[in-house]
Parts: structure tokens; C-alpha cells; sequence
């Protein structure tokens, strides 16, 4: 079976699990907060029939080290904290937001790996995807997933640390722009109605246009205790699926912020060497804008 054969009924699919998901369109768009944008989403399907298919044909990111087929066997690093109203100090005299900091800080450290392994870096696009948590923030637990996902290109190949930065934070408002969170939820939807060859087929074909999967979590900014003993620390791993071998965590907590990193050995095995290499992009940062006072 071709593409050609597959999406003729994917298509038809798809068209029927975005009506079937009309309650979870309506989610979405009060989440986004955006009334008068939901209109537009509602009467015009022009925008979200392109991001449906841009996800669907998107080139596949740069061939690095970092893609290929995982084996299974597991290795995982962790950054030290790095004070978070730091972090927030910086971004508000470089203009941009603490998001886009520290993708650019991963998107240096993934270069300067890279580089220390004598691989290029020219141009290289390190693509992660991104669950987006589309659930209204007072709603009641229920069952199933209310999540799209948006992916990132990470400017790898930028040389300089403030080039890569402004690029991140371009990218980003692009994005927060589309419709791809939306979209993909239908796309998830639809294909819960879709037999499970048309599922694993595009699940497949959407997953090998990354190289990874990538989570910010906000979590509580006061101390938290166990047993009596406080918290210095939380660290979690991000799943990977299909042939996806890296998961990035990034996680605010009590004042800092905290990464980890977890690889497949057969196309990373020393991980460390990635993390720690974050702090230090940060810092360049940092470096810049003492360098203006």
C-alpha cells in the first residue's frame, strides 16, 4: 500500500473524528483564551486544513546523531538548578521570554555536543516535539488526554549565542500563532475512529519527522517535604515513542530550574555530556548582557 492508497480513507478519517471532536475544538479555544479568534476557527477550516497537512508532509529535520533506531537501553543525566529569577532577569533585558532562553541554551548544548564529536553543525534543525496541555485550567479531572502537540525546530546550526536566541524567539511566535495544537488533537481524535494499520502508519510517518520529545512542566515554586526532609530537587523522564531515542524535561521548582535528559545508548550513550553543557549556554548569555551595562 502506498501513501496515496493510505490517505485517500486516512483523510476521510480524519475529516470525521474533527466533527466527532467538536467538544474538544471548544476546549481548546476557551483555553486559548482568544474569543475572537474562535470565530475564525469555527467558520474558516483553511488554517487548520493547512497545519493538518504541513504535519502530515513537514520534511524531516536534519540527520544527526541524535536520530536513528533505538534499541531500548536507557541512560539519563541531569543538570545542575539554575536560579530561575536569573533566568527571568536576563530574558527581560534580551527582550524575549524565559521559554525561549533556555530552548536556546538546549539548542547551544545539543551544537556544542555535536561539535565535541566532530560532526557538523552548519544549518543542522534539531526538531522536538512539544505536548501542549489543552484542558481549561479550572476543568474537573476526567478521563482521556486533552493534549495537542506542536513541534519545535531548535536552531542548532546557529554559531552565535544571541543569533540562536532571537531565531528561537521568532520561531516561537510563529507558532503560538497556528493552529497545530488544535490540529493535532483532532488528528489524535480521529484516529481513535481509524483502523489500527492507519493509525500505526501515521503515527509513524508524524514521529519520524523529529529527532525528539521535549516538556516544560511549571511546577509549585515553594519548598515541598517528604517524610520531613525538604525537596532539593525533581527530576522526571520524558517516554519516547516509535523510533524517537531522546526526551528532554524541564522543570521549574522552588525558584530554579531543572533539565533532564534521557537517551537511547545507540545514538547517545553519555547524555551527561549534553546536560551539562547547558548551564554554560546560559551563561554566554548571561555574559552578554553584562557585557552591555
Amino acid at each position: 500500500m502506498n501513501w496515496r492508497d493510505l490517505l485517500g480513507p486516512a483523510g476521510e478519517i480524519i475529516g470525521a473524528g474533527l466533527r466527532l471532536s467538536n467538544e474538544a475544538w471548544h476546549t481548546t479555544i476557551d483555553l486559548a483564551a482568544h474569543p475572537m479568534r474562535a470565530a475564525d476557527y469555527l467558520r474558516d477550516g483553511t488554517g487548520i486544513a493547512a497545519e493538518l497537512a504541513y504535519l502530515l508532509f513537514m520534511p524531516t529535520d536534519t540527520p544527526t546523531r541524535f536520530k536513528g533506531i533505538p534499541l531500548g537501553d536507557k541512560r539519563v543525566a541531569w543538570s545542575e538548578p539554575i536560579p530561575l529569577p536569573e533566568v527571568k532577569a536576563v530574558s527581560r533585558v534580551l527582550g524575549c521570554s524565559v521559554n525561549d532562553m533556555l530552548l536556546a541554551a538546549v539548542a547551544g548544548a545539543l551544537k556544542g555536543y555535536l561539535k565535541h564529536k566532530g560532526d557538523p553543525t552548519k544549518d543542522v534543525e534539531v526538531r522536538a516535539l512539544v505536548p501542549i496541555n489543552l484542558r481549561p485550567p479550572m476543568a474537573e479531572p476526567t478521563l482521556g488526554n486533552r493534549f495537542g502537540v506542536v513541534a519545535i525546530e531548535l536552531p542548532v546550526g546557529f554559531e552565535n549565542p544571541l543569533d540562536r536566541l532571537f531565531e528561537v524567539r521568532r520561531r516561537m511566535q510563529v507558532l503560538k500563532k497556528s493552529y497545530e495544537p488544535v490540529t493535532t488533537l483532532g488528528l489524535f481524535a480521529a484516529l481513535g475512529y481509524a483502523p489500527k494499520a492507519v493509525q500505526d502508519r501515521l503515527f509513524d510517518l508524524l514521529l519520524s519527522r523529529a529527532t525528539a520529545v521535549m516538556t516544560n512542566v511549571p511546577g509549585p515554586q515553594t519548598p515541598l517535604y517528604l517524610g520531613g526532609s525538604e525537596l532539593k530537587q525533581i527530576v522526571f523522564w520524558v517516554p519516547q515513542s516509535g523510533n524517537i531515542g531522546m526526551g528532554l524535561s524541564i522543570l521549574s521548582f522552588n525558584g530554579y530550574v531543572h533539565f533532564g535528559l534521557i537517551t537511547d545508548v545507540s545514538l547517545v550513550s553519555d547524555p551527561q555530556a549534553i546536560i551539562a553543557r547547558i548551564g554554560p549556554e546560559f551563561e554566554r548569555l548571561l555574559y552578554f548582557v553584562l557585557m552591555q551595562e
